[in-house]
């Protein structure tokens, strides 16, 4: 890992992992850009991933739910911090989120045997909640791409951030 990368204090990151990163021009970094601008429901931090193995498409998936068009956040209303306290709303649940979206799209086409050693790409974010984590380490995933630059882009507190402007 980069000394730059190093520095960077995730909200949360297992033991023995690690992000990797790639350039917007990554092809599947792009899959997951457009996929995210066309199909995620959260309109603050639309998101996207698409799980790879070997150069070949396994599935995609976007976050969010309808939930909060009508819905106040629970999490927000509770004064959740960043990444903490999803089971609180149904709207910021885990099984709204681009990764494990992702992986149930791959097993419903067929590609649920082939995620051991598999690499998510995911665009809109900056780390992977713990939840998200748990489900990509229990199907094997074996790498995390992240745009880079994604740690002031798509952090909400960082200056300099894109957040609400992801498409622009």
């Amino acid at each position: 890992m980069s000394e730059n990368r190093q520095k960077i204090k995730y909200p949360y990151l297992p033991e023995g992992r690690e992000f990797l990163y790639v350039p917007l021009e990554n092809m599947w970094m792009e899959m997951a850009k457009k996929f995210a601008k066309e199909n995620s429901l959260d309109k603050v931090m639309p998101g996207a991933a698409v799980v790879v193995k070997d150069e070949e498409f396994l599935g995609i998936g976007a976050n969010g739910s309808r939930y909060h068009e009508i819905n106040e956040c629970e999490r927000i209303k509770q004064g959740a911090k960043s990444g903490e306290g999803y089971d609180l709303c149904e709207g910021c649940h885990p099984k709204n989120h681009s990764e494990p979206s992702a992986i149930l799209d791959a097993k419903g086409v067929g590609n649920g045997d082939k995620l051991a050693g598999a690499d998510l790409y995911l665009w809109g974010h900056w780390w992977c909640c713990e939840s998200c984590w748990g489900e990509m380490i229990k199907v094997g995933i074996k790498n995390v791409y992240l745009l880079e630059g994604s740690e002031v882009l798509f952090n909400k507190e960082a200056e300099g951030n894109i957040v609400e402007r992801q498409f622009d």
